[in-house]
């Protein structure tokens, strides 16, 4: 996986590279991440979808 954004992710992430606490870093962490969850229910499915939208590298889901 590239180490660096691409213009769309910089765009699509603006928000995200502004917050002091973020950062571009962050988001680059947060790029080479994988999470796991397990269910894809009533609580399983909005999770997937908050850490797709933040830029989560990889999910995966049981």
């Amino acid at each position: 996986m590239d180490d660096q954004l691409s213009p769309e992710e910089r765009a699509r992430y603006a928000r995200h590279l502004i917050l002091p606490e973020m950062g571009e870093e962050g988001q680059k962490k947060l790029k080479k991440s994988s999470v796991i969850v397990v269910g894809a229910g009533g609580l399983g499915s909005p999770t997937l979808l908050y850490l797709a939208a933040a830029g989560v590298g990889k999910i995966g889901i049981i």
